[in-house]
């Protein structure tokens, strides 16, 4: 299990307020949507250099661009806030272990990432990794994770609202 943090990077957030100042709203949403591309581009690169250098665990894998987006690989790459991984505040754990402000990436006060065009998460490599939804949980399991995270109890059913059976 490894985690990772990318980013457009700060001057895309500053090229799009010039759109925005010029009141160039067709500009600002292309140029919005090419950054979010290009940074999850570099998210599945990174995985795609993990799974066949860095870790060498698919040093052979030569995936077709339909098989890659069908995810036929060996490993999973689940983000927080996303179906498998809901807690949005593991990013903060992810955040501080990778030092990712020091490539400028931030959370806001509710774990939004900044620079918006930013991805974070985990690539998880055993063979048998899939994903998941994590469904609904009870109260008991909430108050196991406040517990077990040492967080209020009240801020994690807040966080985990959309989970609450």
């Amino acid at each position: 299990v490894g985690m990772f943090a990318v980013t457009a990077g700060l001057d895309m957030e500053q090229r799009i307020a010039q759109f925005e100042a010029a009141h160039d709203d067709y500009n600002s949403i292309m140029f919005k949507a090419l950054a979010d591309r290009l940074v999850e581009a570099f998210a599945e690169y990174l995985h795609e250099k993990i799974r066949k250098v860095d870790w060498g665990y698919a040093p052979d894998e030569q995936l077709s661009a339909h098989e890659l987006i069908k995810e036929q690989y060996q490993g999973i790459r689940p983000a927080p806030g996303y179906p498998a991984c809901p807690a949005h505040e593991i990013k903060t754990d992810v955040f501080r272990v990778l030092d990712a402000n020091a490539i400028g990436m931030s959370l806001t006060e509710s774990l939004a990432m900044f620079p918006a065009s930013s991805v974070s998460g985990f690539y998880i490599s055993h063979p048998d990794s899939t994903y998941f939804n994590v469904g609904q949980i009870g109260e008991d399991q909430l108050e196991d994770m406040a517990a077990r995270r040492g967080m209020d109890l009240e801020v994690l059913r807040r966080l985990l609202a959309p989970n609450l059976g």
